[in-house]
């Protein structure tokens, strides 16, 4: 095994069912809101191994899921489960890639990695008329938080709360119609198969991958101790 770090972190990932915080009611829940169409043309923006394909072809039978992920790996997880459904379209590459026109964006916590403005202002030509976007972003829930409720984003820069998430797709030139927390249910899809998958990797573990393992647990626990104070925030966005 690689003593590489990032090859000690897709070791844990690999064969998880998602890849962040989320569950099936969040997808129908943008979905209802939006007004989406049973035909809508739908991209599913950093997919990972594709938890919510299935989710969004609930919200969409008759339409199109195009899910793209920069890690080549994880498509391939979606591939095994999705590869043959015609409804469904995969890719290995950059989240704002694919061209598009989509009347849905979802894009489950991988904004952060450009930040909201640059991936609302990427995303805006790839709309159809009167599409929509929904993504999730860490939020702080209070204005009061812990130490260690801002620890647990690890020194993101841009964490703010609900208002300041909304006046960055402002200036992106969007409007925010409605915005929803990730659940508790969410959250612990996401890390009970983490924790299972972290015992399981935990005997013959190298330094490299028990540092990761203890980082993952770490976080774990920062979440289930600051649960009230932070989390993703789920926002649906359209150009104003």
């Amino acid at each position: 095994m690689s003593d590489r770090p990032d090859d000690a972190f897709f070791t844990l990932h690999a064969d998880l069912p998602r890849e962040g915080p989320g569950e099936t009611a969040d997808v129908a829940w943008a979905a209802e809101t939006a007004g989406l169409r049973p035909d809508a043309r739908i991209l599913d923006a950093a997919s990972g191994p594709g938890g919510d394909i299935g989710a969004l072809l609930r919200a969409a039978p008759t339409g199109h899921v195009t899910a793209i992920d920069l890690h080549a790996p994880f498509i391939e997880a979606a591939r095994a489960r999705w590869g043959a459904d015609p409804r469904v379209t995969l890719m290995t590459g950059d989240m704002t890639e694919p061209s598009g026109p989509f009347d849905f964006i979802w894009c489950a916590g991988a904004v952060y990695f450009l930040g909201i403005e640059a991936a609302l202002t990427a995303w805006a030509p790839r709309l159809a008329p009167g599409g929509v976007i929904a993504f999730s972003e860490p939020c702080l829930f209070t204005d009061t938080p812990t130490d260690g409720a801002i620890a647990f984003w690890e020194g993101y820069a841009r964490l703010t709360d609900a208002a300041g998430i909304a006046a960055q797709a402002t200036a992106a030139g969007y409007e925010t119609l409605a915005t929803r927390a990730i659940g508790d249910i969410g959250w612990e899809s996401y890390f009970r198969p983490m924790e299972a998958r972290i015992a399981k990797l935990r005997p013959g573990a190298d330094a490299a991958l028990a540092a990761v393992l203890d980082q993952a647990e770490a976080e774990v626990a920062l979440w289930r101790a600051h649960r009230a104070e932070t989390g993703y925030l789920l926002s649906l966005v359209r150009p104003a």
